[in-house]
């Protein structure tokens, strides 16, 4: 069974029916049909899709930019839900939410109230946590 596919080349969009029959790519535009070859490494792209479940998220938590920590909102063992605030950063005199990356217990705290920290610096570990929810 043939793949429609919309393309633009330099512009103008084409309708192409893709084809493949015993690694021969057979390219339909206009009612013209051309042949198509493709060296091995690029005869299949890979899957931008996963297999096998879902991607593990890290609970490290860190920032991408220096700042100072203004207030730690969570304690070690505390529980937190993916998305929950667990501290505020002072950068570029801006106050920035640092969130949860995952659902799970804070098992470290590597930061306090008033510190200045580097980027990409650990400020807290979050031990994931799959059964905790909203």
């Amino acid at each position: 069974m043939a793949e429609r596919h919309e393309i633009i080349i330099d512009g103008e969009t084409f309708l192409v029916e893709l084809e493949e029959a015993n690694g021969t790519w057979k390219a339909t535009v206009e009612g013209r049909t051309y042949t198509v070859e493709m060296p091995a490494a690029a005869a299949q792209a890979p899957s931008r899709r996963r297999v096998g479940g879902k991607r593990k998220k890290s609970g490290t938590v860190t920032t991408t930019i220096p700042g100072k920590v203004v207030t730690v909102e969570v304690t070690e063992g505390e529980v937190v839900v993916e998305g929950d605030v667990v501290l505020i950063l002072e950068a570029m005199k801006m106050q920035n939410e640092v969130l949860a990356p995952v659902s799970g217990i804070v098992i470290n705290v590597n930061c306090e109230d008033g510190q200045n920290v580097q980027a990409n610096t650990t400020l807290m570990i979050i031990e994931p946590n799959e059964e905790v929810s909203e």
